[in-house]
């Protein structure tokens, strides 16, 4: 059985090695990819200030960075042009971009982020789809959608049988009628499509933004669902020849290495207790 190690609070542990990493050697090595994935718990507005803080890191560490968000599809790009560029109050910010019905949580969660990006003139990226792509793809499949539709995306590499049985654990309570059996079903198809839909969007866009800005590092702010275990985004960015380094939070005092599959690349104890504020907003 493998023993855990004690995870000290404000510190990273380089998951490979098993063995806590000091800060600035974390984030070096986490640079050595081109793409960092930064997973979220998206109501949780510790790990938002823990994304903002390892962004101001890697930019302290002499990096050109460009920050991508989930919380956004294509179509606002302009948008997020416009707020780097200092051309836009918060207020048309969120009116234009739509914030209220692209992302279902509160804007105060990401403003520190966004007004990092307008400060330093950090390039933001949005790196979502449509919601009916998402629906349609899960539906009918790839081969369904039309070129247009596709929104430049390309199909998605199928999922591993050890992606679909995550996903299932995922995928609610057991007991609730019409829940796959198992995530071999067939029924679990759809569910997967979708998910996988947004994986590759999101790698889709990392791998632009890393060809249109060049000696940049694409930082992406993404739920942690669509990284952990390599799984996701990460499968897809390395089918687009792209690496990532997975960056996750926790408030776990300990870590326990896995004897598999390796959750992420490096992991930060933030502090304080999981209170969400969707909850007390």
């Amino acid at each position: 059985m493998t023993s855990s190690i004690v995870h000290p609070k404000a510190s990273w542990i380089d998951v490979p090695g098993a063995h806590v990493v000091p800060h600035e050697e974390a984030l070096r090595k986490a640079a050595c990819q081109p793409a960092i994935l930064l997973g979220e718990t998206h109501d949780d507005a510790a790990v938002h200030r823990w994304q903002l803080h390892v962004a101001a890191g890697l930019l302290a560490l002499g990096k050109n960075i460009a920050l991508g968000f989930e919380m956004f599809p294509r179509r606002v790009q302009p948008v997020l042009d416009l707020w780097v560029a200092d051309r836009l109050s918060p207020e048309e910010f969120l009116e234009q971009s739509g914030w209220g019905k692209v992302w279902g949580f509160p804007a105060e969660l990401y403003w520190p982020l966004f007004h990092f990006c307008r400060q330093f003139r950090v390039p933001m990226r949005a790196l979502n789809c449509e919601r009916p792509l998402v629906s349609n793809v899960g539906k009918l499949g790839w081969e369904a959608i039309g070129d247009v539709e596709r929104e430049g995306i390309t199909p998605a590499k199928p999922a591993t049988d050890a992606y679909r049985r995550y996903l299932f654990g995922l995928a609610g309570p057991r007991n609730v009628a019409g829940r796959p059996a198992s995530p071999d079903a067939p029924e679990f198809d759809r569910f997967v499509r979708a998910q996988q839909t947004w994986d590759r969007a999101f790698a889709c866009r990392i791998a632009e933004t890393l060809a249109e800005l060049q000696n940049h590092l694409v930082i992406g702010i993404i739920g942690r669902g669509h990284l952990e275990y390599g799984h996701g985004t990460p499968f897809q960015l390395r089918d687009l020849g792209v690496e990532s380094s997975i960056l996750l939070p926790t408030r776990d005092a300990e870590f326990t290495p896995s004897d598999t599959d390796a959750v992420g690349d490096l992991i930060f104890r933030i502090e304080g207790t999981y209170q969400s504020l969707r909850a007390v907003a």
